[in-house]
């Protein structure tokens, strides 16, 4: 098992929980808003189309050759829309800086993210860095250059 350690930020809330999986097969773990004092209690209400940049009052210190990724929440999205339109976020081994998540309300109600929601999962992943080679010609393959949409499709 990989170890990432977290930090709590100066203004968070130490009562929340830290990220958890849910269950014993989940490959993400929960993670929760974490509002400074000033919107502890009112939150943030999220009007249609409108995105926000949530906080969760942690940093965390990933080991080499390992990546976090933030993920929506699949209730979230099915019953309110509710979307991370960089997804998944990756959060780099070597970032120290605040975790926060860009939710994005792509629903057509308001939505209001409470302190302390669930609003994201985190999956930690290996990294493999590749070198780049520029060349003059690609190997050719069945698919060739056919882009989207392109696959199962019959000439």
């Amino acid at each position: 098992m990989t170890a990432v350690k977290l930090l709590w930020l100066s203004e968070a809330d130490r009562t929340l929980p830290l990220p958890a999986y849910q269950t014993p097969g989940a490959a993400g773990a929960d993670l929760c808003a974490n509002f400074p004092p000033a919107t502890r209690v009112t939150g943030i209400t999220l009007a249609p189309g409108a995105r926000a940049l949530i906080p969760t009052g942690l940093s965390l210190e990933i080991p080499p050759g390992f990546e976090v990724q933030i993920r929506p929440r699949s209730g979230l999205a099915l019953k309110h829309g509710i979307a991370l339109p960089n997804s998944p976020g990756t959060i780099d081994s070597d970032y120290r800086g605040p975790l926060g998540v860009i939710l994005m309300n792509a629903g057509d109600a308001a939505f209001h993210v409470a302190h302390g929601d669930r609003i994201a999962q985190i999956v930690v992943a290996t990294v493999v860095q590749a070198t780049f080679t520029l060349t003059e010609i690609l190997t050719e393959t069945d698919r060739g250059t056919g882009g989207f949409g392109s696959t199962g499709v019959k000439p």
